[in-house]
C-alpha cells in the first residue's frame, strides 16, 4: 500500500485531495492543526473508508490523523513513528499555509514549515514531494490573454504572492540537497467541494438561491475556474509523473471572462433575478490566463468537470 503524508489536509484543496488518496487505496497520514473546526472533515473522510473497508470494498485506503502546528513541522516523522511506527512513506503533498495577503508577519510564518516540509520527506525516505503554490506568484497578468505559462517570471503584489515565491526557490534548493524530487504546482482559483462561503461564486451562489439581487464588481477580467475534484486528480498525476525539479500551473485552462461564470450560474439557478454588476475600476485588477500544456504534455491529465459542476 502506498503510503502518502498531506500537510493542510483538513483545508479546501487539501480535502479534495485527502478523499481522492483514500478512494485510490493508500494509507494517507494527514497532519491537522490542533483544534481546527476543518478536522471534522477528516474524521469523517476517516470513518467513511473504515465503513467501507469493513463492508468488503478492499480498493479503499485508510486515514490515519496527526496533530502537529506548523511550527512543529521538524517533528514530523518522529511524530508519525510515535503514532504509528511507521519510518518510511512514499509521496508528500505540501499544502498547508496561513496569513493574509499582506500580513507580512503571518506570510514569513510559512517559510520555515515549508522547509522543515522537506527536510521531514527526506527522513521519511519518500521519493519526492509535491509543494503547492500559488497564481500569485505571477503577480496581475492583465492583458496576458494569449495564456501564462510557467516560464513567465515572478511578479508578485503581495505579501502572499512573494512568500510563496520564496519558498518556491528555497524549498527546491533544499530538495536537491537532500536528493528528494521536488514538484511545485501553482494553483489558480478552485471552486467546489468544501469551498469557502466568502468566495464570490458562493456568494453569487447563496443570493441567487434566495432571490436577492448580488452584487458584484464590473466582472470583466479574465478568470480560471477548475473543479477542486479535478485539481485533486491534478495533484495526483504530478506526484505520479510530473517531471522532478518543475514547476505547473494547476488550472483548468478553459478561461474566459468572468462575467460569463456569472452569468451560468444566473441562467441556471434565478434567471429572473437581476445581478447589479459594478463599473470598471481604474488601475490593474488580477487576470487568470493560465496554459495547461505543460501538465497535460508530461501526464496526460485533463479536466473532467465542467463549471459549476457540483455547486448546482
Amino acid at each position: 500500500m502506498i503510503i502518502s503524508v498531506i500537510t493542510g489536509a483538513a483545508g479546501f484543496a487539501g480535502c479534495n485531495l485527502t478523499e481522492k488518496l483514500v478512494e485510490s487505496g493508500r494509507k494517507v497520514i494527514c497532519i491537522e492543526r490542533p483544534g481546527s473546526a476543518h478536522n471534522e472533515r477528516l474524521e469523517k473522510i476517516r470513518l467513511d473508508a473504515e465503513d467501507k473497508r469493513k463492508a468488503g470494498d478492499v480498493s479503499y485506503g485508510e486515514l490515519i490523523r496527526v496533530p502537529l502546528d506548523m511550527s512543529e513541522y521538524r517533528h514530523i516523522s518522529e511524530k508519525i513513528e510515535e503514532m504509528t511506527g511507521i519510518r518510511k512513506c512514499d509521496e508528500f503533498y505540501h499544502l498547508s499555509w496561513v496569513g493574509g495577503r499582506d500580513d507580512f508577519d503571518g506570510q514569513m510564518k510559512n517559510i520555515e514549515p515549508a522547509l522543515n516540509a522537506v527536510k521531514e520527506a527526506a527522513a521519511l525516505r519518500c521519493r519526492r514531494i509535491l509543494m503547492i503554490g500559488s497564481q500569485a506568484e505571477y503577480g496581475y497578468l492583465s492583458g496576458m490573454e494569449s495564456g501564462v505559462t510557467e516560464d513567465t517570471m515572478p511578479n508578485p503584489f503581495s505579501a502572499y504572492g512573494a512568500a510563496k515565491t520564496a519558498a518556491m526557490y528555497l524549498t527546491k534548493r533544499l530538495a536537491e540537497q537532500l536528493d528528494v524530487e521536488w514538484i511545485w504546482g501553482r494553483i489558480f482559483s478552485l471552486y467546489g467541494k468544501y469551498e469557502r462561503k466568502e468566495t464570490m461564486i458562493q456568494y453569487a451562489l447563496k443570493s441567487l438561491k434566495d432571490g436577492v439581487s448580488p452584487k458584484l464588481s464590473s466582472c470583466t477580467q479574465m478568470w480560471d475556474y477548475l473543479d477542486a475534484g479535478d485539481a485533486a486528480d491534478a495533484m495526483m498525476a504530478l506526484m505520479k509523473k510530473g517531471h522532478a525539479g518543475e514547476i505547473y500551473n494547476l488550472a483548468d485552462g478553459r478561461y474566459r471572462p468572468l462575467r460569463e461564470f456569472v452569468e451560468i450560474l444566473h441562467e441556471r439557478i434565478s434567471p429572473e433575478t437581476e445581478i447589479r454588476y459594478g463599473d470598471n475600476v481604474s488601475g490593474q485588477i488580477v487576470s487568470l490566463c493560465p496554459s495547461v500544456e505543460k501538465i497535460r504534455e508530461h501526464t496526460g491529465w485533463k479536466p473532467k468537470v465542467d463549471f459549476p459542476g457540483v455547486l448546482v
